[in-house]
């Protein structure tokens, strides 16, 4: 097992009814910034339970924050805190709002050029310099409501990008599993398949000696391929919801991640998809996964034949046999959740996609992905052109 440090020091409050607390997690005398996204929180009832909370408190709104948060519509928000001196944000939304959060968190009392957050990867870990911030969650995906790291777009460039670090994670957030329940299927299709390729990422890399980390992330996989199909046609199922909504947390609030070798390529590849074009994130990871372990299929094989036989049941007479059927299983899940797997069912202006993101990507110095260094610029090209 690889040496590691684990810090989460959010407070996850998850159940039904509990945002009843909400109040007594904020400073007093806080004035605070509510962020949020589009309308649904109005039609849902989730703004006026928060409102409701609130009173007492001074309270500034901004909504619109986009779907892929962007960095033009953040910076407003910015502006925001720093001409009325707000000293707390919450956000009432899913993990596009919590990124767009972290970023406004980070960028007012940033030094500099804020888009510099962004093109340099900065990493904020001193709380002094940051505005402290919490969460009410609406969408299960993420697992930004218990993480430090963010992903923001650029609109003017086309670009998605990440930031984060020790100083962002959210001070708490609330879970309640009843919020799914007029989510649209779409929405819950892509929360399952975002959570599921979360796991993979920090799983299918190559065999090594954690083997509780191994275990509990199978656990992730086999409870989102038992609940997945169900919690979509079903999202009342209070059941299903739950085991959903902390699936989607455990995923990626950084337990799974600690003493082990991690990969991140395949979101890296399907950032650029959705800046490109605009497909929604789990979309993008359904295309490039699978074409992703067929290229890297002689680094990865062993850990997929041992994902196939834990997770799907497999058997066979060879690892690469297992191994196949492993991807196989995966693709097929895919379409069961209700995702495409080619770009070209995406898009129809897919065909020089490769040769883009290779040229962006090389314009980064970003010469070699993955958990071994392997994924070059070569090989980022053949992954994306078998995902056309």
């Amino acid at each position: 097992m690889l040496n590691f440090e684990l810090y989460n020091p959010t407070n996850l409050i998850f159940g039904k009814n509990q945002i009843e607390k909400l109040a007594s997690q904020i400073p007093a005398n806080s004035k605070i910034l509510l962020a949020y996204g589009g309308g649904s929180i109005f039609q849902n009832g989730i703004y006026n339970n928060v409102i409701q909370q609130l009173k007492g408190f001074e309270v500034v709104e901004y909504g619109g924050i986009e779907p892929n948060p962007h960095y033009e519509t953040l910076m407003k928000a910015v502006n925001i805190v720093r001409e009325q001196n707000v000293n707390f944000i919450l956000a009432i939304g899913g993990g596009s709002v919590i990124d767009g959060v972290k970023f406004i968190s980070a960028a007012v009392r940033f030094e500099g050029d804020p888009m510099e957050i962004l093109k340099k990867r900065i990493l904020f870990t001193d709380i002094s310099k940051v505005i402290p911030f919490g969460t009410v969650l609406t969408i299960p995906a993420t697992g930004s409501e218990m993480n430090s790291g963010a992903v923001v777009t650029i609109e003017a460039t086309q670009e998605k990008l990440v930031l984060g670090g020790s100083a962002l994670f959210p001070k708490f957030s609330f879970c309640d599993p009843t919020v799914i329940h007029s989510l649209p299927k779409r929405q819950l299709q892509n929360g399952v398949i975002d959570a599921y390729t979360h796991v993979l990422e920090q799983y299918l890399t190559y065999p090594h000696d954690a083997i509780l980390q191994d275990r509990i992330a199978e656990s992730i996989l086999q409870t989102l391929v038992e609940i997945g199909p169900g919690v979509v046609e079903n999202p009342t199922d209070y059941k299903l919801a739950s085991n959903f909504m902390w699936c989607c947390t455990m995923a990626l609030n950084g337990l799974l991640n600690k003493g082990v070798p991690v990969d991140w390529a395949t979101h890296m590849i399907g950032h650029e998809l959705t800046a490109l074009y605009n497909i929604d994130h789990a979309r993008t990871l359904a295309i490039i996964g699978p074409n992703l372990y067929r290229v890297l299929f002689e680094t990865k094989k062993e850990k997929l034949a041992q994902y196939g036989e834990r997770v799907w049941q497999v058997s066979g007479n060879t690892v690469d046999d297992k191994a196949n059927q492993a991807i196989e299983k995966t693709v097929a899940f895919f379409h069961t959740m209700g995702m495409q797997t080619k770009l070209s069912e995406c898009t129809t202006e897919y065909k020089n996609t490769a040769d883009f993101i290779v040229n962006r990507f090389e314009e980064r110095g970003w010469k070699a992905l993955g958990e071994k260094q392997n994924i070059t610029l070569e090989k980022i090209k053949e992954i994306v052109e078998m995902s056309y």
